[in-house]
């Protein structure tokens, strides 16, 4: 499903280079700007293949993502991210995504950590390429609409689990986790788009579906995602800001 977002990857040297156009079915709803979840999973993508790289042949999980906008995103053109690692440890890796718009200005960066997952029977090949071409195959209706994303009521949203929502570890995709703490908060600020997002994820979403339920106050706002299928198990915590309101 997010391969229809239509980011490519390529290798330079140390750094990893990605691409995307934005279409309208990326926006916020009742905006001309980008989704702040679709930079999450832009940068989650870079920093998983740099991950990829360092920990190979285990699969790389994420820890916490943080990302933070200069100024609202814009709502059209081409956006251009480059990931670089920051650290390289035994147990947890870091990186860094800077995000550019069309003419080359900064808009957004994030940092993200990983670790290894702990099933060890999850693997990835030991030569890898970390290229990755655009999908052909792009959106054809609002990201949500396409996850089933649902705003229930005022501060709650719901995403169902799905097979084409899923990770290399079988479990909900991180971008989208974003995207359901997101749907949140905008349900409490309608016609608003985020500032910053993040996420620290606690545990996976296996079942599904996650519910994201978010408090929001003078523009910042406390957010838990859960996995209704087990029990109501907290998988993130994630703070958000608004731009209108700060």
């Amino acid at each position: 499903m997010l391969l229809e977002l239509g980011f490519s990857v390529r290798s330079d040297g140390r750094l990893l280079r990605g691409s995307g156009e934005i279409t309208p079915h990326m926006r916020v709803p009742g905006t001309k700007n980008l989704r702040l979840s679709v930079l999450a999973t832009w940068a989650d993508m870079l920093g998983g293949l740099l991950a990829v790289r360092e920990m190979r042949p285990r699969v790389p999980v994420t820890l916490d993502l943080d990302i933070h906008l200069y100024r609202p995103a814009p709502g059209s053109g081409l956006v251009s991210g480059v990931g670089r690692a920051v650290k390289t440890g035994r147990s947890v890796f870091v990186a860094e995504v800077s995000f550019f718009d069309g003419s080359g200005e900064a808009f957004a960066f994030a940092t993200l950590s990983f670790m290894a997952a702990r099933d060890t029977s999850l693997t990835v090949p030991e030569v890898t390429s970390v290229d990755a071409p655009a999908s052909i195959e792009r959106l054809s209706m609002p990201l949500a609409a396409r996850a089933g994303m649902k705003r229930e009521s005022a501060g709650l949203a719901v995403l169902p689990r799905s097979d084409d929502g899923l990770n290399s570890s079988n479990t909900v995709n991180g971008g989208l986790i974003a995207l359901c703490a997101e749907e949140a908060v905008l349900s409490l600020a309608l016609g608003d788009t985020l500032s910053s997002l993040s996420l620290r994820y606690l545990g996976p979403v296996r079942t599904g579906p996650a519910v994201a339920l978010a408090d929001l106050k003078s523009g910042l706002a406390q957010v838990e995602v859960r996995d209704a299928g087990r029990q109501d198990r907290l998988a993130v915590l994630a703070t958000a800001r608004t731009f209108a309101r700060l």
